[in-house]
């Protein structure tokens, strides 16, 4: 319990990254699934929206190149407000600048889960407003651990990591056949490996439990969701808030 609360705090262990990166893949793997059931779209999959931009472009659909580029400008624009938080966090010298984020996804899952079945109106991108608020979350994630994790660790698309999975494998089954010192061996790296199947397995799992509760429960299934990111955000913001409410308790004093 004591690791779970510092999952978002500022200090930071290969541990902590790895427990909080597969969490945050189940999160993406549900949000994903579910979100399919919703939208028939799967909104962190910002290669098949480059694809379909691609392709409606030469085919004179413009409606489809409008909703792919929304998609994508939202995701993108997810990530870049991560990134303004966590350097803004930084300068300011706060401990939450892992837990701002995680707290704007939270909030955005619950906007989502309550008011699901309103936010399916048409945007100006050709794609309803449900697409642009998932897209934005996952962007948001996606460079949260990034940015966590020095960019060793991705939870919304599985491309990079089935590949490095794959990677791996092959290094682990390799035969090495002529002799020599083992530091020029092929070797595995086996704690990446596991890693990256803990990834890959939570990403799937979170699909599994989030297209059954789209579909058996609806919007309002994301909610359990959002309060879990909620819960594990909370302690750095506490211990801001308790920083400045005791600093401004001694400028008074003095």
């Amino acid at each position: 319990m004591r690791r779970l609360r510092h999952l978002t705090g500022q200090h930071r262990t290969a541990s902590i990254n790895r427990l909080l990166g597969s969490v945050l893949a189940f999160n993406a793997g549900a949000i994903n699934a579910g979100g399919f059931l919703v939208v028939h779209m799967y909104t962190s999959h910002m290669t098949g929206f480059a694809s379909l931009l691609a392709d409606n472009l030469v085919l004179g659909n413009m409606k489809l190149v409008l909703g792919a580029l929304g998609a994508l400008l939202a995701f993108t624009c997810g990530a870049a407000f991560t990134a303004i938080q966590v350097n803004w966090a930084r300068q300011h010298g706060l401990r939450s600048e892992y837990a701002l984020p995680l707290l704007v996804e939270a909030l955005l899952l619950l906007l989502f889960g309550l008011m699901g079945a309103t936010l399916n109106r048409q945007t100006p991108f050709a794609v309803p407003f449900t697409v642009l608020v998932l897209s934005f979350t996952m962007g948001l994630q996606n460079a949260l651990v990034s940015k966590v994790s020095s960019s060793q660790i991705r939870t919304t698309h599985m491309t990079g990591i089935v590949t490095d999975i794959g990677i791996e494998l092959g290094k682990l089954f390799y035969w090495n056949r002529i002799e020599g010192p083992l530091e020029s061996r092929v070797r595995a790296n086996r704690i990446k490996l596991r890693l990256l199947c803990t990834l890959l397995g939570a990403f799937v799992a979170g699909g599994i439990v989030g297209a059954a509760g789209f579909k058996y429960v609806g919007f309002i299934w994301v909610v359990p969701l959002a309060l879990l990111l909620l819960a594990l955000c909370l302690p750095p913001l506490y211990s801001d808030l308790l920083r400045t409410f005791r600093r401004k308790v001694l400028r008074q004093g003095t």
